[in-house]
């Protein structure tokens, strides 16, 4: 046999098997996979520090969110369905995903964008088994039932603060949460991105899959928080 042949043959070996491992195994779980509706294992609060995304991604967009006078701090980013490890998103429904605009409306003073009311149903609440209506309803539960902790309400100053420190305000306030039920997520600017909290698919707390690593979402020693806009 020609030597020039034998890698070639080796390389189409070694596909074959990793074939054959996948069609036995399964390819895992991944935000790749379209996912069926109510197929997960637990949800994502996921609040957005407003005035993080107004100083960066949403400063020329022209959005309601960072408008002149609106003073947002905490604001609902989404509810999102999760597996243990990975989720789905954009499942089929058989009905196409369309978010009337009465409840886009409805959802402004917590989610104070259109867009993406319309685009989170989409992403992710066509994985919960719920309809809009439903979905938006258990939303607004769930982050109702997570209390601000007081000094996030609006401060005027950036505050400079460790990720640990974020969570153990929100511990304190919310005395039935635990430190496996909450993460923090920044991004490279040293901003925090958002608050992430753990429910179960009965709406009760619960400890968070390896999605919601601290380690993986923000591994800064310590993180800015953005003033909320005053005008």
């Amino acid at each position: 046999m020609s030597p020039f042949l034998r890698p070639q043959i080796a390389m189409t070996a070694g596909i074959a098997v990793a074939i054959l491992a996948m069609s036995i195994l399964g390819t895992p779980k991944s935000a790749k996979a379209g996912g069926k509706p109510g197929d997960f294992d637990y949800y994502v609060l996921a609040l957005s520090w407003s005035p993080t995304y107004c100083a960066g991604a949403g400063r020329n967009r022209g959005e309601r969110q960072c408008a002149p006078g609106r003073a947002y701090a905490f604001v609902l980013h989404g509810l999102w369905p999760q597996y243990k490890k990975g989720w789905p998103e954009h499942c089929r429904t058989k009905k196409k995903p369309w978010v009337p605009k009465q409840l886009i409306n409805k959802m402004l003073d917590i989610m104070p964008s259109p867009k993406l009311v319309i685009h989170e149903y989409k992403k992710h609440g066509t994985c919960s088994g719920l309809g809009p209506e439903g979905y938006y309803r258990v939303s607004r539960q769930l982050f109702e039932q997570v209390t601000i902790p007081a000094r996030y309400l609006r401060p005027s100053k950036p505050i400079t603060i460790a990720p640990q420190e974020i969570e153990a305000d929100f511990l304190k306030t919310n005395l039935s949460m635990d430190k496996s039920m909450i993460a923090v997520a920044c991004g490279r600017s040293r901003r925090l991105r958002e608050v992430r909290i753990c429910f179960s698919k009965d709406l009760k707390l619960t400890s968070c899959g390896v999605n919601e690593r601290q380690s993986k979402l923000c591994k800064q020693k310590r993180i800015v928080m953005p003033p909320v806009r005053s005008r």
